[in-house]
């Protein structure tokens, strides 16, 4: 039994992993299922699988990968194995990689991602049902094919034995002599002597039954000797009997023993024929055996063609029944084939529903020989409309000329009926995946390893190194008082939508709204965060200059960004849940934001961030200080990214940077004078910079505390000691 397989290729190993476990469920155990990451990967195991000896049903294919697309894929696998069948998985294929499958390989369907379970099982089943009939389908017809020729060869076996017997009967020699009546030899003619390979002297002379032909057993010279005495008594002797013949061949001849009388009525002598009947004895077997042949072959095409469950039919060129099978009548509503026959006398009118598919068929059957698979809607007898796929041959004669179609016929309405119930749950079911993401985010579900937001449960969770995005709007509660209700859903509705767009592109999703705050997950580099905050704070500059040719106050926001181990899953109750994170570094994160009001910047994040940057060096980054946040016993190295700033205050941060550094390590070290002088440097340069003003603040306050405490007391220096929430 030929061993089959189905092909599942993928470059995403949990999509593969998912896919080969559903596959599992979904089909008979007999298949195998082997996987793919790459389609390089997969045209290799393809052509091992034919190879071997191997039968591939079904190969299901993901659209975009590294290297060759799914399209391409399919496209090289139907030129190795047309027969299999092709499904696409695909979330961003177009229309053009689409057409290109169903054009150049046949594409069976294509499957959206992530995919429902009931859709691909049902199209998986599909699948296989549908290549197991195609296959079935197949073999009928080469099982019809045989038949045929084996009929035809036995009829031209029959034919030329038929020819071949009459010839030997009607032109064959005798073997003919004479004999005395006391059975000694007068005469034997050179065809006898030919056959037995003797010379006339070794038998002239001698009784007939000690010749060499008659040598082959005493029995048969007994037998001989009996017939002679009863010739010579005046019958004609006529039998049967095996001779040698030259080099001991044995042959059956047709014997006969004639009295030859003179004028007064005596024997004289007598005459002795003999014609080999070996050829004729196995021809009539031979024949016997060809109308066995035959009468089997007919039995067993009529027997086909009686009990088929597909409907089976023969047509003249133009059209009209030469004969058509019980299934067939019953797929077009009438009692009988005979009935369908005489009724049907033009299919193209009567029959299609539309009648240029009648055309359509005759214009592929003239141009290639046949057609395979072709569906067409029809009108039954009782005028019920129903869809049929037919198969179809043309007869030739010896000479090349079309004689009639023959070919099969199936009702595949229910097919039909399910495809269309599939589209439309398909369609259905995506809208729904849609809406669901917009509750439920699609990277939510991945990191959580979960095909659906069906599939989650309470409790589901994950611990993984994420960072954490706050974002919140400068004095909101003073804003929203001077709006109404609907003017405040309006305003955040319209921040909001400019700031979600700039998360996902930088591969973050949003966790929650928080009113007009925002919370962010970032899963992969600690980069795509850093850089959503700042393309938020850009979006944000011109987002304010509409605002301010509105007529409308700008807007502030702070953005705190920490990255750590956090905990992701959903918490809740069996009627209510949500997905949120755990973690202190998601507090940390809130914190930063909290803080960037009392150092007045728009973007802090913490040393744990700056640490797992890939490109440090690409971002304009100052230190602000070691801070002790509310919930944390060790401070907390915070940093100020300044790339999202106007293009002014930038510059002026980046020419005072030095200086800025100089101020705080002289801070630290306590030379506050020198300190002070620094801070004041860099404020005449950019009066706008608030850290700078911070710590100009803190040194003069050290220095008069210097005064207060006299040398050798005991001081401590203030460092930033924040409960923001």
């Amino acid at each position: 039994m030929v061993k089959q397989v189905i092909i599942c290729v993928d470059d995403e190993k949990t999509v593969l992993s998912s896919l080969k476990a559903e596959l599992k469920e979904a089909i008979d155990k007999k298949y195998l299922i082997e996987i793919a990451e790459a389609g390089e990967e997969a045209l290799e195991l393809v052509e091992e699988l034919l190879e071997d000896g191997y039968e591939i049903p079904l190969i299901i294919s993901d659209h975009i990968m590294p290297g060759m697309k799914g399209d391409e894929l399919l496209k090289q696998v139907h030129r190795l194995s047309p027969k299999t069948l092709k499904i696409m998985l695909t979330g961003q294929a177009d229309i053009e990689a689409i057409g290109n499958a169903i054009k150049y390989a046949k594409l069976y369907r294509y499957i959206a991602k992530p995919w429902q379970s009931s859709d691909l099982t049902l199209t998986v089943q599909e699948a296989v049902n549908s290549y197991l009939q195609d296959k079935k389908l197949a073999e009928q017809n080469q099982k019809l094919q045989r038949l045929n020729q084996e009929l035809e060869h036995s009829i031209q076996l029959l034919s030329s034995n038929e020819r071949k017997f009459r010839a030997i009967f009607n032109q064959t020699f005798q073997f003919t002599g004479m004999l005395h009546l006391d059975g000694r030899v007068l005469e034997v003619n050179q065809t006898a002597l030919e056959f037995g390979g003797v010379q006339l002297a070794d038998v002239v002379g001698k009784p007939f039954w000690e010749c060499y032909w008659w040598t082959i057993s005493p029995l048969t010279q007994i037998q001989l000797q009996a017939a002679i005495s009863q010739a010579v008594e005046g019958q004609f002797i006529r039998y049967e009997v095996e001779i040698l013949g030259a080099n001991h061949c044995v042959a059956k001849i047709d014997f006969s023993i004639k009295p030859i009388f003179d004028e007064s009525g005596t024997i004289d002598f007598l005459i002795i024929e003999g014609r080999d009947i070996s050829d004729v004895y196995k021809e009539l077997e031979l024949r016997k055996q060809a109308e066995a042949a035959l009468l089997k072959a007919e039995q067993k095409y009529r027997s086909i063609f009686e009990n088929a469950q597909e409907g089976i039919f023969q047509t003249t060129l133009d059209g009209h029944y030469l004969n058509a099978n019980p299934a067939l009548a019953q797929i077009y509503g009438y009692d009988s084939p005979e009935e369908l026959m005489t009724t049907l006398s033009s299919p193209q009118h009567q029959l299609y529903v539309d009648p240029r598919r009648r055309q359509e068929f005759i214009t592929q059957m003239q141009h290639h020989g046949g057609v395979c698979d072709f569906e067409s809607r029809i009108c039954r007898k009782d005028g019920q409309i129903i869809w049929i796929s037919e198969s179809a041959r043309t007869i030739y004669d010896a000479s090349g000329n079309p004689l009639y179609y023959q070919g099969f016929v199936e009702d595949i309405t229910a097919r039909k009926q399910a495809e269309a119930e599939r589209v439309k749950f398909t369609n259905e079911l995506c809208q729904l995946n849609q809406a669901f993401s917009r509750f439920v985010p699609g990277q939510f579900l991945q990191i959580l390893n979960k095909k659906s937001v069906v599939d989650i449960k309470l409790g589901d969770q994950v611990q993984q190194e994420m960072s954490v995005l706050f974002a919140d709007i400068r004095d909101f509660t003073s804003l929203s008082e001077r709006m109404t209700p609907q003017e405040n859903f309006k305003f955040i509705n319209a921040y909001l939508k400019r700031m979600e767009p700039l998360i996902v592109e930088h591969q973050g999703f949003i966790d929650k709204y928080i009113g007009d705050a925002i919370m962010a997950l970032f899963s992969g580099i600690a980069d795509d965060a850093v850089k959503a905050g700042i393309a938020m704070l850009q979006r944000l500059g011109d987002y304010n200059q509409c605002r301010l040719r509105a007529g409308y106050t700008p807007i502030r926001i702070g953005i705190g960004i920490n990255t750590g181990s956090l905990m992701l899953g959903t918490v809740g109750g069996q009627n209510r849940m949500d997905g949120t994170v755990i973690s202190d570094d998601v507090n940390l994160a809130a914190r930063l934001e909290g803080l960037t009001k009392q150092y007045g910047v728009p973007l802090l994040i913490s040393g744990q961030t700056l640490a797992r940057l890939h490109n440090p060096t690409g971002y304009n980054i100052r230190f602000i200080e070691q801070v002790k946040v509310k919930g944390k016993s060790k401070a907390v190295a915070v940093f100020e990214v300044f790339d999202g700033d106007n293009l002014g205050l930038k510059q002026s941060k980046l020419e005072t940077l030095t200086t800025f550094e100089e101020g705080l390590f002289l801070y630290k070290k306590q030379a506050f004078k020198k300190a002070q002088l620094r801070f004041e440097e860099v404020l005449r340069i950019n009066p706008q910079d608030t850290v700078a003003k911070i710590y100009l603040q803190r040194s003069l306050s050290q220095r008069q505390q210097k005064v207060a405490f006299p040398k050798g007391q005991l001081q401590e220096i203030p460092q930033g000691d924040f409960s923001a929430e």
